[in-house]
């Protein structure tokens, strides 16, 4: 009502002002020579009316006089403009009364809350974000309105096509509201389907695993992966033209990405489409030199593509990136490689000349990040291996973009530059969205080797945005009962080298495969050095203390003497150095299709503790694609474990041979075995072992990619042998006897990890081993 009172009141002076303007448009007909309406730049001149909240001079501030000191048209207009922009008036008008500007105000109501109501899928926090309109702004429809709009826009990449918004105004008084709005979220929109066309090298099965967007299925309330998102789309066509650049592909190209809301199945159909282009291998590989000076002998031998192998564009990424770090060593931090391609379309082959030249001289003067509400900026800035000041590098820049990407805790990524304060400053402008890094697992099922059992898995990738990585889990079973707490630093006082500390639990109980039950806990520190991007060493010193306890067994048998001597000896202290090293060229660790693995592992025990030996384990898989939707796997493993300082190798650090070398054999069903009489007949393991599989790995015809589904079947061979320890008063079966077995199995990558159910059949094995020919187990085998 006072606004209306405002109002009328300013009615009744535009009837007195059109009174005094008729009055001097009389007299100035009457006067000497006409001249163009003026008014004096005075403060007395502009009279503000309607103002409550803002002050008159402030109002005054935005009228700018011309260079004779009046006010035209022009200045006036400008003035209008400038006032409407602030944001704070709904209604702005400017009129002559005689020789003074008169402004009539209508000021915006006062935002006191800005909230959401019926928002249950996305958070307040998330909304809040999203909205220009903010408490003790202004009221603007036309924000409000577009606020709407972002809304609208939140909801559809968390899947939600059908979602209303109503803004709602809840007026406070004394020119103060409140801004509700009103949200119906509707049902969920997924995408339904996931076509593609124009592929022929690669079947959809496999490009499905390529792309992070999944079709709807019964589980994806778990994954999230069937959310329709436009970024996360855009990032699926950039990585199916990786993923085809990377398998000989030169000319790729993913020209769409289209999305498709279909009402019968209320969902989306998102297809992509694929102009593949030849195959292509390399045939010459060169680096040529144009800067002065530069010794690219140096260069040379640096290339990672090699004449006759298929042509792999990760393999030109690299290379480019290892020239630019050695150019950088070398006193040329602006010089630049560039791959130029020439193709031979009849031969399809492709020769490759890295061209070395000097780039323009330009500085980094500011690195500036956005968009991470949760990260911090520190962890973002050490994935650049430049800093402001440094000379400008685009091969480093893309670098630090990729790996901003692999840390997993954005869900978008974009570095582009702009001009900074001088021609020869360029400044970064790093967008990273944060996404969800929390993960909570619940499951339940039964392994053969623990019987029934719950996990429940708790993690952090990214603790508190300090990039750390925290992770818990509990495990409770029919036979068996952990825990496991760790804790990672990837920058370990702010070096390359990834730090950790894990501490564990572990206790077994007696069960139809083993007469005793044992307890382990300890702890474990861990660092972790990069050798290269395929390279690298884990350090690590492991202390634990395992025990060996008997328990009354049913059928009236003892446990073997080596089982007694064991529990006996009481609880023992481990105390070990050690160290993995691991080399990996797979094209995906969690799904791997090619490349080889192998880590070589070595633990010293005897720095403190009870016990003195030393193991050495090798394990060497190799992947490789043999059609769209088969791929073949050949692994070896062996290893070595020998007491020293005139001591024995503990029973519980000795090898026993089971399924994880062997399928179709039961946990410790092959090894050294004592066969004394009137004795659980108990495996006492072997010092070494070898193992080997050959395994096809296949999707499931008419069962969708997205379920995670897998077949397998494969061929086992191996043997646990050299039992070491005192063969007094004991029937010690030792020899080494080839146990082989042949069998199909089925994986799900489940959203608890990977859960597998193998049938294998004993094709040779020793009259005293034990068979189990159906095993279900978790984890990768």
């Amino acid at each position: 009502m006072e606004i209306r009172r405002i109002t009328q009141h300013n009615r009744s002076s535009r009837s007195g002002l059109a009174a005094c303007r008729l009055a001097g448009a009389l007299g100035l007909i009457f006067a000497a020579p006409a001249v163009a309406e003026t008014v004096p730049p005075s403060k007395g001149s502009i009279i503000v009316e309607g103002n409550r909240r803002v002050d008159a001079e402030t109002v005054r501030s935005y009228f700018h006089a011309m260079p004779d000191g009046h006010f035209d048209d022009a200045a006036r207009d400008a003035a209008l403009k400038a006032l409407i922009a602030t944001g704070l008036f709904e209604k702005v008008s400017i009129e002559r009364a005689g020789g003074r500007l008169v402004v009539h105000l209508s000021e915006a109501p006062v935002l006191d809350r800005v909230a959401f109501e019926g928002n249950k899928k996305v958070k307040d926090t998330d909304l809040a974000a999203a909205v220009e309109a903010k408490p003790h702004g202004s009221l603007q429809r036309a924000t409000v309105q577009a606020d709407v709009g972002r809304i609208i826009e939140a909801y559809r990449r968390a899947g939600r096509s059908e979602v209303s918004v109503d803004p709602q105004i809840i007026d406070r008084g004394n020119g103060r509201v409140d801004l509700i709005y009103a949200i119906a979220e509707g049902a969920k929109t997924p995408v339904r389907q996931i076509d593609f066309t124009g592929n022929k090298a690669f079947g959809k099965r496999q490009l499905r695993a390529v792309i992070k967007t999944s079709a709807h299925h019964m589980l994806s309330f778990l994954t999230g992966g069937d959310v329709y998102d436009p970024d996360r789309t855009a990032q699926d066509q950039e990585q199916l033209r990786l993923y085809y650049r990377g398998k000989g592909y030169a000319d790729v190209s993913v020209s769409s990405a289209k999305a498709e809301y279909d009402p019968a199945a209320k969902g989306f159909t998102l297809s992509f489409a694929i102009d593949e282009g030849p195959l292509y291998r390399f045939r010459e590989v060169s680096v040529a030199c144009n800067v002065p000076g530069m010794d690219c002998d140096k260069l040379r031998a640096l290339p990672t593509a090699h004449p006759g192998a298929v042509f792999d564009g990760n393999a030109l990424d690299k290379t480019t990136e290892l020239l630019a770090i050695e150019m950088a060593k070398l006193g040329y931090p602006f010089a630049q490689a560039t791959p130029r391609l020439t193709r031979d379309a009849a031969t399809q082959r492709i020769d490759v000349a890295f061209v070395i030249e000097q780039g323009p001289r330009a500085y980094v003067e500011r690195i500036e990040i956005h968009g991470n509400t949760r990260t911090r900026d520190f962890v973002i800035r050490r994935e650049f291996d430049i800093a402001e000041g440094d000379a400008y590098n685009k091969t480093l820049i893309d670098r630090a973009e990729r790996r901003l990407k692999n840390l997993n805790y954005f869900k978008t990524v974009k570095i582009s530059n702009r001009p900074g304060s001088a021609p020869d400053h360029v400044i970064l402008d790093v967008e990273a969205i944060d996404q969800a890094t929390g993960d909570f697992n619940v499951a339940g099922g039964y392994s053969t080797t623990d019987g029934a059992l719950v996990e429940v898995k708790v993690g952090e990738r990214n603790f508190y945005g300090t990039g750390k990585n925290v992770q818990a889990a509990f495990t409770y079973g029919q036979y068996a009962r952990g825990i496991d707490l760790a804790a990672s630093e990837p920058y370990f006082l702010g070096t390359k080298v990834a730090a950790g500390i894990e501490l564990f639990g572990r206790q077994n109980d007696a069960n139809s495969y083993q007469s005793y039950g044992s307890t382990t806990y300890g702890a474990r520190l861990q660092l972790g050095t990069p050798i290269n991007e395929q390279l690298g060493v884990q350090w690590r010193y492991s202390i634990y203390n395992q025990n060996i306890t008997l328990s009354p067994n049913a059928s009236g048998l003892t446990s073997s003497l080596a089982v007694r001597q064991a529990a006996a000896a009481g609880p023992t202290w481990v105390s070990a150095p050690g160290s993995t090293t691991t080399y990996s060229t797979l094209d995906n660790t969690k799904n791997p299709t090619s490349g080889i693995r192998s880590q070589l592992s070595q633990d010293l025990a005897g720095l403190g503790g009870d016990v003195k030996f030393l193991k050495t384990t090798e394990d060497v898989r190799y992947y490789k694609s043999l059609s769209n939707d088969l791929v073949g796997m050949v692994r070896a493993q062996g290893g070595y474990v020998t007491g020293w300082g005139g001591q024995q190798v503990p029973l519980m650090n000795n090898f026993f041979g089971g399924p994880t070398m062997v399928r179709g054999f039961a946990p410790n069903g092959f090894g050294p075995r004592d066969l004394t009489p009137g004795t659980t007949m108990d495996n006492v393991g072997g010092s070494a072992y070898w193992a080997t599989t050959a395994e096809l790995q296949s999707a499931i015809p008419g069962v969708p990619n997205e379920y995670g589904l897998k077949a397998t079947a494969f061929v086992d061979a191996g043997s646990v042998f050299r039992y070491s320890g005192s063969t007094a008063s004991l029937q010690v079966a030792n020899k080494n006897v080839v146990r082989s077995s042949v069998g199909a199995g089925l994986t799900w990558a489940s959203p608890f990890g990977a859960l597998t159910v193998d049938y294998a059949v004993p094709l040779s094995k020793a009259a005293y081993d034990v068979v189990q020919p159906l095993r279900f187990s978790a984890g990768g085998f």
